[in-house]
């Protein structure tokens, strides 16, 4: 079996949707103005991954409204979703997982005014993660290796299994050798933690994208069962637009072994969202 066949039912775990906004308007209080990004192009792009499934993270411009990722998730049986919430907020944990939703995302990042509007906070996941855990929901955790040491012990405390996107945000320019790296690496072995691998965010600054390999490397070696795959897509704020096929093929490049390639696509996402 090729590798190409052997990853046919993989997974896209990042992504994000964003219109048609005469439908599916932006909330007024925003941190950003994104272009349209909708359903039909992102199936599109799965198809063009060669991938079947994807999971669609609500995006803070759009609030409390989850109007367009409840409709999507609806409509698309190979689709899940992961929430925003905060305590008091209008959408109800419970009855989320019947409809396609497995985790709600919370910010906790290290910087002055790095956590956008509508975003959900670290102090409203302590809060909401024994509801998280009867809703039969994980937390996701938009963070950065700098921030990670203050709050590790927590992590691994929570009822709830916690997923970092974007590879924990590490820095390129410290090396894998940085104590914050090291942090998530610890995480990671936990097997209480998982990590999105989706390099290019942290690699932005770096003159050449190989520098991203040690950091995919190093998260393999700690625990290859708890680490998927993430797009981005549509790749918010960055100029210019990274093509998502080269991201994945990225990834396929610097892992171990093609065993790795479909327990990152296929066997770890199918654990974690379906």
């Amino acid at each position: 079996m090729s590798a190409a066949s052997d990853t046919a039912a993989g997974w896209d775990c990042h992504a994000h949707l964003f219109g048609p906004y005469d439908r599916f308007p932006l909330a007024p209080e925003r941190s950003y103005t994104p272009p349209e990004a909708v359903v039909s192009q992102y199936l599109a792009l799965l198809a063009r991954l060669g991938l079947a499934n994807g999971v669609l993270v609500h995006p803070s411009a759009y609030g409390e409204d989850h109007s367009l990722l409840l409709h999507a998730l609806a409509a698309q049986p190979g689709l899940r979703g992961v929430v925003v919430v905060q305590p008091g907020g209008r959408l109800p944990l419970a009855g989320l997982h019947g409809q396609g939703v497995r985790g709600a995302r919370f910010s906790h990042r290290s910087g002055a005014s790095t956590n956008f509007a509508g975003s959900a906070s670290f102090d409203d996941l302590r809060a909401l993660a024994p509801a998280l855990a009867d809703a039969g929901l994980h937390a996701e955790l938009w963070t950065d290796c700098q921030a990670l040491a203050g709050i590790a012990a927590e992590l691994k405390a929570l009822p709830v299994p916690v997923v970092i996107d974007h590879m924990g945000g590490f820095d390129v320019g410290a090396g894998v050798d940085d104590p914050g790296f090291r942090v998530l690496l610890d995480l990671l072995a936990s097997g209480r933690v998982w990590v999105k691998l989706c390099a290019y965010r942290n690699l932005l600054n770096a003159p050449d994208w190989q520098a991203g390999q040690p950091f995919q490397q190093k998260m393999i070696e700690a625990n290859p069962e708890r680490l998927v795959w993430g797009s981005d897509w549509p790749h918010l704020r960055v100029t210019p637009v990274p093509d998502a096929a080269q991201l994945l093929a990225l990834f396929k490049r610097w892992a171990d072994s093609e065993a790795t390639v479909r327990r990152v696509l296929v066997t770890n996402p199918e654990a974690l969202y379906r």
